[in-house]
């Protein structure tokens, strides 16, 4: 009890101290450009349309251009950025306007992940190190950092998830207020885009597994409980308190009941559609698309994406000086650049690399316990050891499902993906690595302690190194050059 009234204060300190460098990350220069920056040319547009009344069509759904129209709202009446103006979406707006709401969301982000972590083991360092990794992470950087939708995408959806794992451990009576609340996010993230599903997908795969893990253990009879008595308090067996109506309920009827309010201010500006024609359209523009670089040249596979094959510049603009306007058009001609402004939607390589070793040592884990259960079906005993009786069990479970729920899905998608769709997947990825690196921190051993060190170390090197490319810092072709390691990276 002594060690953990001093652990609380730190760890309290510590997510005050990530929170606190996101938020100036997220913030820190964020009218440099005074345009829109690649699909801002759409979503300010279509946020605009909807302050107006004026009808659009748009290939996703409304909520992220809501929120969007919401901050150029607030913006406007509190006049933020009023000096930095430009009319590209039609009217004088400030590019503080229709960013800083998601620069917010942005920000909050590392405190949602931590929560998470903590959720899963409570275990505070690790919470700590989630965290810290999403903050130290490029893409969701860029991402939040202008007025784009993705990052909307994963707040809701990873907020639903923390809802959920929050109501596992709530009594019967108190359970349904955060499942409601897990429900209603998780609408919302369907809300954004459709691939919001993903969310939902991973809580039903790993509510699933649950009840056959559940009916497996009856099937071998009461003996392979022995030696848990602890494990009626597991996650795992909490979740096979909530039913299938509950399920169907809370993860069925409230998200799809949330997705339809969604549409209605849409669906009152644009009267030529009904609610289900519309649908059909947007299914009809997306399966209409195709691939490869002569649709988008920065068209990647799903398989490239954890190893950033091919991330997408979102700004590139060259000056003669620091002091040059930017951005400069027309661009200045051929090898007269002196300066180089460039945003890059890449994630933070030594984080992505090392969370794709880290599930996949994950998914190497979770088969062999699976393996070793089902082999010693005679050995009671043995089986209990590794299936399901450790609580690693339910965090491996957990990230592994959720990470397949959000990456798999998209092998069948034939059109034109691009790498920040990996978003919904690649936290999970994050949240595997930082269980790694948190169990190797305390390990007894000094090789796994110095691996724990080293990957945090590797991360923020490698944070601090491209950190320019990911706020459109001043560089010169040299210093753009070596951050530019493959060819597929320009």
């Amino acid at each position: 009890m002594t060690f953990f009234r001093k652990l609380v204060p730190s760890f309290g300190m510590g997510m005050a101290s990530v929170f606190l460098l996101s938020l100036a990350l997220h913030f820190w220069g964020l009218s440099r450009f005074n345009t829109l920056v690649f699909d801002e040319t759409y979503y300010v547009k279509y946020a605009y349309n909807y302050l107006t009344h004026t009808p659009l069509f748009d290939a996703h759904p409304p909520l992220g251009k809501y929120a969007i129209a919401l901050g150029i709202s607030i913006g406007n009446y509190f006049h933020f950025g009023q000096d930095t103006v430009n009319s590209l979406a039609g009217t004088e707006l400030s590019p503080i306007s229709y960013r800083w709401l998601n620069a917010l969301t942005g920000s909050l982000l590392p405190l949602v992940v931590g929560g998470i972590a903590y959720q899963l083991t409570h275990r505070p360092s690790y919470a700590l190190i989630a965290a810290l990794f999403t903050t130290c992470d490029g893409l969701f950087l860029v991402e939040s950092r202008y007025a784009l939708i993705n990052i909307y995408l994963v707040f809701f959806g990873l907020l639903g998830q923390l809802f959920f794992l929050s109501a596992l451990e709530q009594q019967r009576g108190g359970r349904w207020v955060w499942l409601a609340l897990s429900g209603i996010c998780l609408g919302a993230s369907v809300g954004v885009k459709w691939n919001g599903l993903a969310f939902l997908l991973g809580i039903y795969l790993i509510w699933i597994c649950a009840w056959a893990m559940r009916w497996a253990q009856r099937g071998r009879g009461a003996e392979g409980q022995k030696g848990r008595g602890a494990e009626g308090q597991s996650p795992l067996q909490n979740l096979t308190r909530v039913n299938l109506l509950e399920i169907l309920f809370y993860f069925g009827v409230i998200p799809a009941l949330i997705y339809y309010l969604v549409w209605i201010p849409h669906l009152q500006i644009n009267t030529e559609r009904g609610f289900w024609e519309l649908h059909q359209q947007i299914l009809g523009f997306h399966e209409r698309m195709q691939n490869g670089p002569k649709v988008h040249p920065y068209c990647s596979k799903w398989y490239s994406w954890p190893l950033i094959v091919r991330p997408v510049v979102y700004l590139y603009e060259t000056a003669s000086n620091t002091t040059e306007f930017v951005p400069s058009l027309p661009p200045l001609p051929a090898g007269t650049a002196k300066v180089i402004y460039d945003v890059h939607a890449m994630g933070n390589p030594a984080l992505w690399w090392l969370s794709a070793i880290a599930i996949l040592l994950l998914v190497g884990e979770l088969a062999k316990r699976v393996w070793v259960w089902v082999t010693t079906s005679g050995n009671l005993d043995r089986s209990a050891v590794y299936f399901p009786g450790q609580k690693e069990l339910w965090c491996v479970l957990y990230l592994v499902l959720n990470y397949a729920a959000n990456f798999l899905p998209w092998i069948k998608v034939t059109r034109c993906t691009f790498i920040y769709l990996y978003m919904g997947g690649v936290i999970f990825a994050f949240l595997a690595l930082a269980w790694l690196v948190e169990r190797w921190l305390h390990s007894p051993r000094p090789r796994l302690r110095a691996m724990g060190v080293t990957a945090i170390f590797l991360i923020l090197v490698a944070f601090v190194f491209w950190l320019p490319v990911y706020l459109g810092l001043p560089l010169s072709p040299q210093s753009f050059q070596i951050r530019m390691w493959f060819p597929s990276w320009i």
